[in-house]
């Protein structure tokens, strides 16, 4: 863009070392980047003055550097204005000029993909941003799949990543607030929220959250996640990440909060409720019955398979009278060679199948699949007929497995996989009478929690009977046309009853 350009001073943040001569920034420098080869440091005259242009070679776009800056700043000799910053902010093609007075600032800028210029006797180096950024093409989900709706994921581009944002949602209502977190290697924060959905009490708690996050540097945003969540000695997840933007701006129009960081492919919301982590935007996808159905079976798979391995140990172990007698035959002829207590068998099982599960996840994806599935048979056969274990059990464990990779969230799957295992030890030690002070120690558990302040387990406690429905199964859309009252959002409804449930024909 060509025109007039402003020029900005970055906050100071040492001495100014400026005027100086250039050859004595040379090497100053280099000095200070221990003679590093990337560090291009070019001199120019220019209208009879000497310039200075300095970069770090991998880190700016080159294509643009030689067309906006280099051609058009040798070309000025032809000018017969004075040489000087303000010159160079009129005439270069480009508007992000800023000008630095201090070497800190300089070398801060530069390593994020600055060109600095410096005319020798001027008070301040010009800098242009010109940052090479790698990224990805964009790609479906990888580890939140679905058979209905958009396929396409977040990047690593937290540029990319926005724009899709601003894509889903088109309105001038979307807010995006910029932080800056970490002190050794600093990153790019997006809170993204519907300014006139979101509650107030939310976006204030995050953006002090945010502000006042004292670290070195934040990898990703599942780490960022966990520094900010309520608890971070808990086992459950309580912000919701996904890397799917049709999720991540579903969540934002019914009220929540949204997080994007740089160089990290998934974003998370907040608030978040224990029921957030069973929920599918397929579900909205297909009809409510199916959507209903779904939603349900995942309820009933995460019961299940916190509870069928327990419930295995306790009953052969103590409580024998609570299997049929004709089960109980088939479980002790399957149980006959093998030489181990109920606990130690589903323990080793347990163990197995997650060294299976990992070494799947860990290895190229062709030689994973093939390791799982040729693996678990090999194994299971092989161990049934060394007398490790019984046929009921692996079935048992099998289905357990299954019941927990059926919820879309992978960190709240993770999360039920762990609890299984001190359950297992209580029904070991205690039978039914463990099992149930567990349970009994994880509710009172989950209750306690919160995310973002709010309640862990609404709309079940507290109880927001009207919010059922768009947690625990799913009505028409005529019937939900206001957002959850849970998240105590600004605007509650989403559009007027009655006028999403008319027909009309085809004269009106």
């Amino acid at each position: 863009m060509w025109g007039k350009k402003s020029n900005k001073n970055k906050e100071s943040k040492g001495t100014s070392i400026f005027p100086i001569k250039i050859d004595t920034l040379e090497q100053l420098l280099s000095d200070k980047f221990e003679n590093n080869p990337d560090l291009k440091f070019s001199k120019y005259m220019v209208c009879e003055k000497k310039v200075a242009v300095f970069f770090i070679d991998y880190q700016i776009e080159i294509q643009s550097f030689q067309q906006s800056l280099l051609t058009p700043l040798v070309n000025l000799e032809k000018s017969n204005e004075k040489l000087s910053n303000q010159h160079l902010l009129n005439e270069l093609p480009l508007n992000s000029g800023t000008t630095a007075d201090s070497i800190e600032v300089i070398l801060e800028d530069i390593i994020l993909g600055k060109v600095f210029i410096y005319i020798e006797g001027e008070k301040a180096a010009l800098g242009y941003l010109l940052p090479m950024k790698e990224s990805r093409s964009l790609e479906t989900a990888e580890t939140e799949s679905i058979v209905l709706g958009p396929k396409i994921s977040f990047t690593e581009s937290l540029s990319k990543n926005m724009n899709i944002v601003r894509w889903l949602i088109k309105s001038t209502d979307l807010v995006m607030e910029e932080y800056k977190i970490g002190k050794v290697s600093p990153k790019d924060v997006r809170l993204v929220y519907m300014k006139s959905i979101a509650n107030e009490d939310d976006v204030q708690t995050m953006r002090q959250r945010l502000k006042e996050l004292d670290v070195d540097q934040i990898e990703d945003t599942i780490v960022l996640k966990q520094f900010l969540e309520d608890s971070q000695t808990n086992v459950f997840p309580q912000l919701d990440i996904t890397e799917r933007p049709d999720r991540f701006t579903y969540n934002i129009l019914q009220g929540k909060l949204g997080v994007l960081v740089e160089n990290s492919p998934s974003g998370f919301t907040a608030p978040a409720t224990l029921f957030s982590f069973l929920e599918s935007t397929e579900d909205l996808y297909m009809r409510w019955q199916g959507g209903t159905f779904y939603r349900v079976l995942r309820f009933m798979a995460m019961f299940f398979s916190i509870i069928i391995a327990p419930t295995y140990v306790a009953a052969l172990t103590y409580q024998y009278a609570i299997i049929p007698t004709q089960l109980l035959i088939t479980i002790g002829q399957s149980r006959a060679a093998v030489p181990f207590p109920p606990i130690f068998e589903v323990l080793l099982l347990e163990f197995m199948l997650e060294l299976l599960r990992e070494a799947g996840a860990r290895l190229p994806t062709k030689v994973g699949q093939t390791m799982g599935i040729v693996g678990g048979i090999v194994i299971g056969q092989a161990a049934v007929e060394a007398g490790l274990t019984s046929n009921i059990l692996i079935i048992l464990v099998a289905m357990s497995a299954l019941a927990s990779f059926v919820t879309p969230s992978y960190l709240f799957g993770t999360s039920i996989r762990l609890i299984r295992f001190p359950l297992i030890i209580l029904a070991g030690f205690f039978g039914l009478i463990g099992i149930i002070f567990g349970i009994t120690f994880l509710i009172i558990h989950v209750t306690r929690l919160t995310s973002l302040g709010r309640p862990y387990l609404v709309p079940l406690y507290p109880l927001q009977l009207k919010d059922f429905n768009k947690v625990f199964f799913r009505t028409p859309f005529n019937l939900t046309n206001k957002r959850a009252r849970s998240y105590r959002p600004k605007l509650l409804k989403r559009y007027q009853k009655d006028d999403a449930s008319k027909i009309r024909d085809i004269d009106e």
